[in-house]
């Protein structure tokens, strides 16, 4: 099975640009690459922060660009959301009872189960109990089938204090949900970083952003530093007994052909 992670898109008003970049283009640009290369693939899962500020215009934007993506997807918040305004713009968008947006996939591998982590009025991520609750619901209608989770905020500190400060806070909840479940891998955004890793011996992998990142700085900055590495967007292959996360540069389009010439002479 092959499925598709973008994460941190960063919407903004049409017009307007977020340090200099246009969120819509790059994108544009991710879905045209997506088309390209990887239109086999089952699913492609957005992860949170679809937008900057969660504006109605910024998601009506998104929705006219996603439109061009020729396979199915489905769409996660982050902190930067407004589930209000999102469920506005995308009512066709899975929500539980309590209009959470988390919603499970049932596919030929195993079940994907969407989390939401969204909480307003914080950078940080929150898993409160009804949202714990439904997660137990849905692991038991798994009956024992792999698990694989999506999520925005990861539950556990990577070593970035700007980032740790904001991660999902209190995930004992999460980690007492998921105890005993056949959970293979955590896949989540909002760390604009590619990382990888396990958490209580469970696999996971994040992603950069398609628009700013966050640099690798281990010091203690009371602020959050931003750069500017390339965006990149993940292609995830799982067959019975094995994941494989591929982090891809799309909009990096220098190949060496075969018949070039290796070496050269030095000037």
């Amino acid at each position: 099975m092959k499925l598709i992670q973008v994460s941190d898109l960063h919407f903004v008003p049409p017009g307007t640009r977020l340090f200099g970049i246009d969120p819509r283009a790059r994108l544009a640009a991710a879905v045209q690459d997506i088309n390209a290369r990887h239109a086999d693939a089952e699913l492609c899962l957005f992860t949170g922060d679809l937008t900057d500020q969660g504006a109605p215009e910024s998601y009506r934007a998104l929705r006219e660009v996603l439109s061009e993506l020729r396979l199915p997807y489905r769409l996660l918040v982050g902190n930067h959301d407004d589930r209000g305004n999102f469920a506005a713009v995308f009512p066709e968008a899975p929500r539980d009872e309590n209009g959470y947006v988390q919603s499970i996939v049932p596919t030929s591998a195993g079940d994907l189960i969407l989390l939401d982590t969204h909480e307003p009025g914080s950078e940080a991520g929150f898993y409160c109990a009804p949202r714990q609750a439904w997660l137990r619901e849905r692991l038991g209608d798994s009956s024992g089938r792999p698990v694989y989770l999506f999520m925005h905020h990861p539950p556990f500190d990577i070593g970035i204090p700007s980032l740790d400060r904001i991660r999902l806070l209190e995930p004992e909840g999460l980690s007492a949900a998921i105890e005993g479940a056949d959970v293979r891998h955590i896949f989540f955004g909002h760390v604009h970083r590619p990382v990888s890793g396990s958490w209580r011996g469970i696999p996971y992998s994040a992603l950069r952003s398609t628009v700013h990142q966050v640099p690798l700085d281990f010091g203690d900055k009371r602020s959050m530093p931003y750069s500017f590495e390339p965006p990149a967007y993940n292609v995830i292959l799982i067959c019975d007994d094995l994941t494989v996360v591929h982090h891809h540069d799309y909009m990096n389009r220098e190949i060496v052909t075969p018949g070039t010439e290796r070496y050269s002479a030095a000037e």
